[in-house]
């Protein structure tokens, strides 16, 4: 594979989004959470909290390690797939960039698994887990753009101004 996605930036709700897949920033029990987490498993229904549970009875006895990704069906969203993935919580005193960067190589990795062109990623880590937002904006979008994949499209999906503009900033930066 040597295409590489577009990157684009949405203000908006990541359920709402009208793509193939949609990332949830999971935590490694897969069964649900805060945030972009609770969001998708509430707006999804019950379907995706049933997959999950299925995978944590089957493949993922121990959870979902952070920087990987699985898959699962979409439920009552519009996408046909939510992939799960579980970023790195911040620390002051490890860097645990590539770990960040895992994460969003293996969702693109599942997107290509799956044939997905169009997906939608929150700002993996930068929520609950505190990764400092113009940093997790940086490697989300130097991340999603030089990994080879066959997805055409990434799209972030920003929940308010202030995280729109830092990834703007990030994306201006980065010339993309």
């Amino acid at each position: 594979m040597t295409n590489h996605a577009a990157v684009s930036l949405v203000l908006g709700d990541i359920v709402a989004q009208r793509v193939d897949a949609i990332v949830n920033a999971a935590n490694p029990s897969l069964l649900g959470g805060g945030g972009v987490d609770g969001a998708i498993h509430r707006a999804g229904g019950p379907e995706i909290l049933a997959a999950c549970q299925r995978l944590r009875e089957t493949s993922l006895r121990e959870g979902l390690m952070p920087g990987h990704a699985v898959a699962t069906t979409a439920g009552k969203l519009a996408a046909q797939w939510v992939i799960h993935t579980v970023g790195p919580i911040w620390s002051p005193t490890e860097d645990r960039t590539a770990i960040l960067m895992s994460a969003y190589r293996e969702c693109l990795r599942v997107a290509d698994e799956l044939a997905v062109t169009t997906i939608a990623f929150p700002a993996i880590s930068a929520g609950a887990y505190g990764w400092p937002l113009l940093e997790a904006a940086r490697v989300a979008i130097t991340t999603t753009s030089t990994t080879p994949t066959q997805v055409a499209e990434v799209t972030f999906v920003l929940r308010d101004q202030h995280a729109y503009d830092i990834f703007r900033l990030a994306l201006d930066e980065l010339g993309s």
